[in-house]
């Protein structure tokens, strides 16, 4: 979409998500990524951090959920979604604002952890990607009929691109 910022952050989770829900009963998870950058000076032998980003989060959906129900304070994420600037005025009239991140995609870093991967079932018994493919690695597309067999040397006849 155009007009959107789109900004992924790899960072620690300053404190668990907190799981809220609007007036409407949308549920919303919003959680503080900290980022701070590190950098070797080769004087002293040592690494040195940087000036820390803190970029405040929101989830939403079932999203929001899964977000509440997986991480903790302290997990290393990796965040993709978009910017949005928030403004408001003091009770004292002074103007302010804040850039947030709007998460589109999160999950947890498996730089220095691993993880198991469970998929979610929805309220309805299907899965939550809306009951297509079983395989989470299909590439096979609902509705539509499978492409021409491989040739016997295992590969197509034309790149799929």
């Amino acid at each position: 979409m155009s007009g959107e910022s789109p900004f992924t952050i790899v960072g620690n989770l300053t404190a668990d998500p907190e799981l809220k829900f609007t007036q409407g009963g949308v549920p919303m998870a919003r959680f503080t990524i900290a980022s701070t950058p590190r950098t070797y000076d080769k004087n002293t032998g040592q690494w040195v951090d940087g000036t820390a980003l803190f970029m405040r989060c929101t989830a939403w959906r079932e999203m929001a959920e899964h977000v509440a129900e997986t991480l903790t304070r302290g997990m290393r994420v990796i965040a993709t979604g978009n910017l949005t600037q928030h403004n408001w005025k003091t009770d004292q009239g002074e103007n302010r604002s804040m850039l947030g991140l709007d998460v589109q995609e999160v999950g947890p870093s498996l730089r220095f952890a691993t993880a198991k991967v469970t998929r979610a079932q929805r309220a309805n018994g299907g899965a939550a990607d809306g009951g297509r493919a079983a395989d989470p690695w299909s590439t096979a597309t609902p509705g539509l009929a499978p492409a021409a067999a491989p040739m016997s040397g295992g590969f197509a006849e034309e790149p799929p691109f």
